[in-house]
């Protein structure tokens, strides 16, 4: 009996789960050459998201301090394989595969598994051994999240977030975007309060980055940015100076030294940019080489804001020349039933987002494909 109530519970879960993740998808909003799924559900906080060879996607997770791989073997467009891949981590959201290892970061350690693919065509009795790339990177949860990420010459790239809203800190890991070289790291920009997403451009091979602006200062200042790496190396004003030209009010009058580089896009105040990625894919051309950014929403403004995707157009500068809502509908009259994290361009070119409030990742596709 007691087996048959266990049962029972777990349909009903199951079936509630599917549920919540139709009357999500009811609420979105996103143009009408363009439809949206969920590809997998039932998750714990997705984060960043990974592709392998053999087409696992490698989920980063917020909270759960485990990284799952999921794949759709039926090519119907929703996942239908699951395996735990590691365990036991402490804010594991940043995840990268390269050269057949998956990179996978906790608050200040880096890890990686050689062969991965090769490792889950076995039979998973045990899940695999990791080697630590680095455990030089600060462990403050403040700010603590790692989003991960390899170059096309296999180079390492990782962000430490300030330990605090605003402040000044001796130890020069706080607030910059780390490459890693042979056991040290390289600053590749500094005064970046928390940058929790970057990606590189497909032809200039440029680092762009978003930056979360500090609190406190008001519903509408400062605001988010969206940032670019014309030198690397390059101060973009934190604690100093915010967005464009917002002065700190307790840092503001200090002689930092540096030049300060403005950002190339505001995004809003509190929107809270946590994942973006270049469009590199095939499927839709009206996207080359524009950016998707998630915003994953305010949490201290008295009317929210943010909880959508956006696509940013470049000029032939590089610098943005429009910005528009790709997918919202998250928020509805101030309450919140998804909050999207990180995008992921597949090899097939649709779009992947993680949403780590509603556990999902969605897949984005033509609706020409129906």
């Amino acid at each position: 009996m007691k087996k048959i109530h266990l049962s029972i519970l777990s349909i009903s879960l199951f079936f509630l789960s599917v549920s919540l993740s139709a009357s999500i998808l009811d609420n979105l909003k996103i143009d009408s050459a363009y439809k949206i799924e969920i590809f997998a559900s039932d998750l714990d906080s997705p984060r960043q998201l990974a592709e392998s060879a053999d087409g696992w996607i490698f989920i980063g997770s917020r909270s759960g301090g485990k990284i799952f791989a999921v794949r759709d073997t039926d090519g119907n467009g929703e996942s239908d394989e699951r395996l735990l891949v590691v365990k036991g981590l402490t804010m594991a959201t940043g995840v990268s595969f390269f050269n057949g290892d998956l990179f996978f970061s906790e608050i200040n350690k880096i890890w990686k598994i050689k062969n991965i693919d090769e490792f889950l065509r076995k039979s998973m009795a045990e899940l695999p051994d990791k080697i630590l790339v680095t455990e030089d990177l600060p462990s403050d949860k403040w700010h603590g999240w790692k989003w991960i990420m390899h170059d096309e010459n296999g180079a390492l790239y990782t962000n430490v977030g300030a330990p605090c809203n605003a402040c000044l800190s001796d130890n020069k890991q706080y607030a910059s975007i780390l490459r890693l070289n042979d056991g040290s790291w390289d600053y590749i920009a500094r005064g970046a309060r928390n940058s929790v997403g970057f990606d590189f451009h497909p032809i200039s091979k440029k680092l762009y980055f978003g930056d979360n602006g500090r609190d406190w200062l008001g519903d509408d200042s400062p605001s988010c940015e969206l940032n670019k790496v014309d030198q690397e190396g390059s101060f973009f004003g934190f604690p100093y100076k915010h967005a464009n030209n917002v002065s700190d009010p307790e840092f503001g009058n200090l002689d930092s030294g540096f030049q300060f580089i403005d950002p190339i896009g505001l995004l809003g105040a509190h929107v809270a940019p946590t994942g973006m990625a270049f469009y590199d894919g095939d499927l839709f051309p009206e996207f080359k080489n524009d950016i998707f950014i998630t915003l994953h929403g305010s949490w201290n403004r008295s009317a929210k804001v943010g909880y959508k995707v956006i696509r940013v157009s470049l000029d032939e500068k590089g610098d943005v020349a429009s910005i528009k809502d790709f997918i919202s509908g998250w928020l509805l009259n101030e309450r919140v039933s998804g909050r999207p994290a990180a995008p992921f361009i597949m090899s097939d070119g649709s779009i992947l987002i993680s949403d780590d409030k509603a556990n999902v990742i969605y897949r984005v596709t033509s609706n020409s494909l129906s």
